[in-house]
This record gives structure tokens, sequence and C-alpha cells, in this order.
């Protein structure tokens, strides 16, 4: 009879493994709390302190450091290790579920101490991983949940799953690998920090034919973007990194948001009661711009926003979903990639950008603090329908190329200025895409403004509200240009440059 150690801290999908391990006849093995709960969903378990004849000691900090344990786990299937087991009187183990104390998660809480930390560290879950890996060619080995399920196929299908167990067994060594470094810097009070990354892509260039490219992830067979590519030949160097700044737009809106992107920073944003509508006010701001670009969306693409792309040539689209008619419909488009990205965060919470010679390290930017307060400095306050206009110009700004400006009618830009040296070149730019539109707008900048001539530009433009961080010495300047003109201006604090 086969037998399985199952000895989890996170418990997501541990009964449901057991149960599937246990109609299949293995014998399940676990430790302590790992024991307690199969017991009470009624499974028979062996508890490892019985199985090795030695009690969990030291406060659990020894439990499944056993010779019972790893013996069973490092034997291979030859008749002498057979041997030296039955004669010591112990026996095979052929699976392994384990995941590990959540050490990253308790030093990134503030009210942690440092014997939390250390109380975090794992050393019997690392030791299981590192046996159970090095014998994969035997051995079963699981340290993610969302791999259960295809591991209990695997076992019903009782065919030579060897190149599996090699998969489950490298994505075990990169846990182990990332773990260790998460404590290494810890300790080191993150003097070093290590990047372990997997190659999911090559790519058939870079930026330009010229260039060799290949896209990594952070975890062994990881997707572009943390997505699936539901349709479509493979996304090229430009359509990731143009698809990023897209799916990043999109999530910093709840309602349904639709962000066109081309070259890396948006041409048109907007949020509507459905998809189709957000896209058509999206493209309605540069439709020029938006030939060729690429399209995210934070809520399901249907056949309605489909309808509403007319004949407009994309590049790819980016979505949580996508209806069955919809994907008919995209398939007809020539070279149309769709990726479908289930989860609604920014995943790592950190970036990282190469320089010559070293790398960048930086929170992502998610947006305003909670505690951010905007303040009206001008004379006049901006009325309600403003108001809620600045909030959504100033959300769309955040991902714009600096120098980001953004004028917004509704929930809707109508003209967008960036990625210029100076700032009121950028105004003049989303003044010109608006058209007729800047009048009666509403205008974001993503930093300050360091001379009074962008308000000035934005008044003969028709713009009537105005919101961007202050901090410039001639604040003083651009409030009074605000002020004669009639305008209300309100400062954030917080600036969002996108270099």
């Amino acid at each position: 009879m086969p037998r399985a150690l199952l000895s989890v801290y996170d418990k997501t999908g541990l009964i449901e493994l057991a149960q599937g391990l246990h109609k299949l006849g293995w014998s399940l093995l676990a430790s302590g709390s790992t024991a307690k709960a199969l017991r009470e969903a009624q499974l028979p378990v062996t508890e490892v302190a019985d199985y090795t004849g030695s009690p969990e000691m030291l406060g659990g900090r020894v439990k499944t450091l056993h010779p019972a344990i790893h013996a069973g786990l490092l034997a291979r299937a030859t008749d002498a290790d057979k041997q030296e087991l039955v004669k010591n009187n112990l026996d095979y183990i052929d699976l392994v579920a384990v995941n590990l104390y959540p050490f990253t998660q308790t030093i990134a809480d503030k009210k942690s101490t440092l014997e939390d930390a250390i109380e975090n560290i794992d050393i019997g879950g690392v030791t299981l991983i590192r046996a159970a890996a090095k014998n994969y060619s035997r051995v079963w080995l699981l340290t993610d949940p969302n791999n259960y399920s295809e591991v209990l196929k695997a076992l019903q299908q009782k065919s030579d799953q060897s190149s599996l167990r090699k998969t489950m067994a490298a994505k075990a060594f990169a846990l182990s690998s990332q773990y260790d470094s998460a404590i290494s810097a810890f300790l080191a009070e993150q003097a070093t920090t290590q990047l372990d990354l997997y190659p999911i892509q090559e790519l058939r260039y870079g930026e330009n034919p010229h260039q060799q490219a290949t896209l990594y992830g952070y975890q062994p067979n990881a997707q572009p973007l943390g997505g699936k590519l539901i349709q479509g030949k493979p996304l090229s160097y430009n359509n990731l990194l143009d698809l990023d700044a897209a799916w990043k737009t999109v999530l910093l809106f709840s309602k349904p948001t639709v962000c066109i992107v081309k070259h890396c920073s948006p041409c048109g944003v907007a949020s509507a009661a459905t998809t189709a509508q957000a896209f058509q006010t999206a493209l309605a701001c540069d439709a020029i711009s938006a030939f060729g670009g690429v399209i995210a969306s934070n809520h399901t693409i249907d056949e309605q926003t489909v309808q509403a792309m007319g004949d407009l040539f994309v590049e790819s689209i980016a979505a949580p979903a996508f209806t069955p008619k919809a994907i008919e419909l995209l398939a007809q488009r020539s070279n149309c990639r769709l990726l479908e990205i289930t989860h609604k965060t920014v995943e790592p919470k950190i970036e990282w950008r190469s320089v010559n010679a070293g790398l960048l390290r930086q929170e992502v930017d998610q947006g305003d603090p909670l505690n951010t307060e905007w303040k009206v400095v001008t004379k006049r306050a901006p009325t309600e329908q403003e108001l809620k206009t600045l909030q959504f110009a100033w959300r769309a700004c955040q991902t714009v190329r600096s120098n980001a400006i953004v004028l917004a009618q509704g929930d809707a830009t109508v003209g967008i200025g960036g990625g210029q040296p100076n700032r009121v070149d950028c105004v003049r730019f989303a003044v010109e895409r608006a058209g007729v539109k800047a009048n009666g707008s509403v205008m974001a900048s993503d930093a300050f403004f360091p001379f009074a001539d962008s308000i000035e530009l934005a008044q003969k433009a028709g713009i009537t509200a105005i919101v961007q961080p202050g901090g410039s010495r001639r604040d003083n300047e651009a409030i009074a240009a605000a002020d004669a003109a009639g305008m209300a201006m309100l400062f954030t604090g917080i600036r969002h440059f996108r270099h």
C-alpha cells in the first residue's frame, strides 16, 4: 500500500487531497495539526509521532525530523535500499504534501517581533522538501495546493509520470530557495537579495527584430503576466509591455473600465455601465493612436464590446474573461491575441528595472495611500461633478508616461499628453487631442506645475478644474493663475511619476 505524508501549515485543499488518496488506496501519515484536521474529516490517519515512536519535541520544533521519515523518503527503488529499510523495520514513503511556515507574511506584519520571525523559520518542512525533491524519481512532492488535483489525476491514470514529478521537484526547490533568500535578507537586514527567475517564453525578438529576448517569471511554469493566452500567436515583447501598462491601469478602477494603450502609455481610458460603453468612450479619446494598440478591461469582454470595436486593428486584449461569442468573433480577426487574467491585483508588489551594471527595486505604485487628503487651494471649490471627474482623471493619470496630463469629462479621458521633457508641451498635446472636448473638461497632472504657463494654457482651452500634487516653489503663482481664471484647483500631496 503506497504511503503519503501530509504536513501542511496552509490547509487549503488538504481534505480533498487526502480523500482522493484514500479512495486510491493510499495510507495517510500526518503531523500534529494536519492529522487533527484529517481525523475531524473522518479520514483514517496515522500520526507521525506514533509512526516514528518519538513524540513531538521542543514545542513542535521537532516533528518530522526522524530517520523513519527521511529514510522512507530517500530510499531508492533498489533491492539494496529496500533490504536496508526492512532490516531497520522501516518502509517507503511515496508522496509528501508540505508547505512552510509563513515567514515572509510574518516579517511583513509591523506588529511582529524578532522572536515571531525566528519561530516562523521552518526547519522540518524545508528538510522534507529537499529529501522528497532529491528522490523525485520515486517520490511525489506537492508544495502548492493548486497542483493537488493535477497529481491526483496523474495517480488515477497509473501511467509513467516521471516528468511531472520532476516538475514538482523543481518547483519545490524554487520555493525552498526563495524561502531561504527571504530569511537571509531579513537576518542581514536586507543587505542582500536574490532573484529567482524562470524562463516562460522565448520571444521572436525584443523591441526590434535584431534584439534577442526572453520572458521570465517568478515561478516555474508561470504564464505571461500571470494570465492564460486563450487565442492567437505568442505575445511579443512589445505586446507584453503594452498589456502590462493597460492591465495596471484598469485595476485602478472598480466600475467596468477599458484602457487602450499604444507604446506603453494610455491613449484612452473610460469607465461606464458596460464594457462596450467604456470601450466606445475610451476609443473616442484618440482613435488614431488606438490603431494597432492593445486593450485591457477589468470586466468580461462580451459580444457587444467586440461589435463596438468595429474594424479597429487590435494587437491583443487582456480581460478577466471572454464570453464564448466574443471569442468566436475575435477569432475572425487577424492575429488578435487574447489574454485571460483572472487575478485582479498587481503581483508581486515590487518591481525591478535594469540599469547599466545594476537593478532598481521599488514598490509598485498602487495609487494614493489610504491617508491621502485632497486640499482645495483656490478661492473656488470644485462642483460635485467636477470633483468626481477629477477623481477619475487622477487615477487615469497615474499610468501615463510623465510628464503626464489627462483631460477628462465624466468618466472618460478626452485628451492625454505625456512622455515629453516639459509639462507645458504635454498640456498642449492633451488640449490638441481633446479639440472642442477640452472646453468644460478637468485636468489632472501627475506632478506639480513649475510655472503658471500650463495653468494659463488650460484656461484658454476652457478647462474648469485641476488636480495636481502641489509642492513647487511657485505654487502660489499657479494658484493665482487659477484664481484669476475662476478655476478650481486641488492639491493631493502625492506624486505619480511614471518614468
